[in-house]
């Protein structure tokens, strides 16, 4: 496919603000069916034409990764570990079954059903009404909590099994995901608005930040998100 429509310059733009690197968005782009030449030519304009982009990922001179075929190999570099969370599409908790909607290997994600039950979302969000503040970011130098523009929510959170209601779905949670409570952070509940968002971003800790020390210091690096809607 050499045509290369407007769709795909927002597309571009998009990536480049998130901060992908110039070979995983050639990679998506010849997995979409675009010419690898034309995706090269595209990419190095809307690399130039973005001056942070451009400074951090220079127009001229990236590398594509060839594999044995000299096609652009998919994150080769990169070592998944084992998923933790069970197999088959229900999965037993005890007292609770949750089911499995989807499940993609690489990148690892899963979507399930039935995390919580209806009165269990009606009661966080009750617990969780009067305590609600603007949500922070860890600032990155500091380690301290900003409030940032990029971030519109109000949050709050719940000490890890402060009460017996929040330890029941701690350790729901936990063998969900087959993660120790122990290693697990309290649960924090958000609130978005009409309009409010945050805008993309990490959930880890990136090691070369100074900020980062202060936290992972007490409770150590994320590994994984687990995100359960509680009203529609």
């Amino acid at each position: 496919m050499t045509n290369f429509d407007s769709v795909w310059h927002v597309w571009l733009q998009d990536n480049i603000q998130r901060g992908c690197t110039p070979e995983s968005m050639l990679v998506a782009m010849e997995g979409a069916g675009i010419d690898l030449s034309v995706a090269k030519a595209q990419l190095t304009q809307a690399l130039t034409q973005n001056s942070q982009a451009s400074h951090a990922y220079p127009a001229q001179g990236f590398t594509v990764p060839l594999g044995p075929d000299h096609e652009p190999s998919s994150n080769s570099d990169y070592e998944y570990d084992a998923v933790p969370v069970a197999s088959g599409h229900r999965i037993d908790l005890g007292d609770h079954t949750v089911t499995v909607a989807m499940r993609c290997e690489k990148p690892q994600v899963i979507v399930f059903n039935n995390v919580l039950s209806f009165d269990e979302c009606d009661q966080l969000i009750e617990r969780s009404r009067d305590k609600m503040k603007r949500s922070t970011t860890v600032n990155p130098v500091t380690g301290e909590h900003d409030v940032i523009d990029r971030r519109t929510s109000d949050g709050t959170y719940f000490d890890r099994c402060e009460n017996e209601f929040i330890t029941r779905i701690d350790v729901r949670v936990s063998k969900l995901m087959g993660w120790p409570v122990t290693h697990g952070e309290g649960l924090q509940i958000l609130h978005y608005n009409l309009g409010g968002e945050y805008k993309p971003h990490f959930d880890y800790f990136p090691p070369n930040e100074a900020g980062s020390t202060k936290h992972m210091s007490v409770g150590g690096q994320r590994v994984s998100t687990m995100v359960v809607y509680l009203n529609d």
